[in-house]
């Protein structure tokens, strides 16, 4: 074996680019604080390595849509970036109208009308160490990108839940939507290695938490759509929505209430429906649950009727919706 090679810059980035893989065509945008732009180039989608998000995971994100053109729940999905940044002790590098601002443009510059948008704010550059007191500014990034879709007979057939055996995180940081996602992680591939779609955590009192990227929700036997608290767990966006928007099956009948409570699971286990809620799910029936059926064991009603009330207030001129600037062709 030879010395290792020494590149040059024109070198690095050629082979940055000649080593991009086949999934980087669906990376569209990318806003850089560092840079202090926006590129398309997926070669130069790049984070310094001495960002203390990437080399202490001091950082926290969110994730919107782009739906038809129109960024949906930016602003619901951007304050909740805002308390998880004030929680990791990140300050803002720009007023938060401005971090508004650039996610839009970004979306525009992107020419997607069918997309993700994640964003994130981090501790920033400056070193290796382990306080952020040596990062010279924190930085914000946005990248526009088109993810793979969630598998149609997710909400055809229903999806299949196990109990994680990995600890949830305590209930300070299940709060803050950081880049810790390890447990998340380990618990989806938990899931796969037991023939399951995803996991489910339980808290420390034994009650259901969440689910790896998606909370939970059941219908009971007094039909009445529950809700674990958010005190322990992440703040969803969909979720609240969806909770928002069930009360019209309230109106209509379809439900008998709505309850925001921590169910032990035992009453879980005897659920007409559980449903997951998410913003790359959004609604998916759960029709079984450790190998056990979840009601008759198939999609239920209200999962069919949430997912539809969903797709119509991503489309429908809901006032979740912002329009994005996109130049004029």
């Amino acid at each position: 074996m030879g010395a290792t090679l020494r590149l040059t810059s024109d070198e690095a980035l050629a082979r940055l680019r000649s080593g991009l893989h086949d999934r980087a065509d669906n990376f569209h945008a990318m806003y850089s604080s560092v840079l202090g732009g926006i590129v398309t180039d997926p070669a130069l989608m790049v984070l310094p390595l001495d960002d203390h998000m990437v080399h202490r995971g001091h950082a926290v994100f969110d994730t919107a849509a782009i739906v038809g053109g129109m960024l949906y729940q930016l602003d619901p999905h951007l304050e909740r970036l805002l308390r998880s940044a004030e929680m990791a002790r990140i300050p803002l590098p720009s007023e938060p109208h401005q971090l508004r601002q650039i996610i839009i443009d970004t979306a525009a510059v992107s020419g997607q009308r069918n997309a993700s948008v994640r964003y994130w704010l981090s501790a920033g550059p400056g070193g290796f160490g382990l306080s952020s007191r040596e990062c010279v500014a924190s930085s914000f990034y946005v990248m526009i990108f088109r993810p793979e879709p969630e598998p149609e007979h997710f909400y055809t057939e229903g999806v299949k839940l196990v109990t994680s055996s990995v600890p949830i995180k305590p209930p300070y940081f299940a709060k803050v939507k950081s880049n810790n996602y390890l447990p998340n992680a380990l618990m989806l591939l938990e899931a796969k290695d037991r023939g399951a779609d995803h996991g489910l955590f339980l808290d420390a009192q034994g009650y259901v938490a969440e689910s790896s990227h998606m909370n939970v929700a059941f219908v009971n036997s007094d039909n009445v759509l529950c809700h674990p608290t958010f005190d322990a767990i992440l703040t969803g966006i969909t979720a609240k929505r969806m909770l928002h928007l069930a009360r019209e099956l309230v109106n209509s009948g379809d439900l008998e209430g709505i309850a925001l409570r921590n169910v032990p699971v035992q009453e879980w286990r005897a659920a007409r429906e559980i449903l997951l809620l998410g913003s790359s799910l959004k609604v998916a029936p759960v029709v079984r649950w450790d190998d056990q059926p979840v009601g008759e064991g198939r999609p239920g009603p209200i999962a069919r009727k949430l997912l539809a009330m969903w797709q119509a207030d991503q489309n429908e001129g809901s006032d979740q919706l912002v329009p994005v600037p996109y130049a004029e062709s």
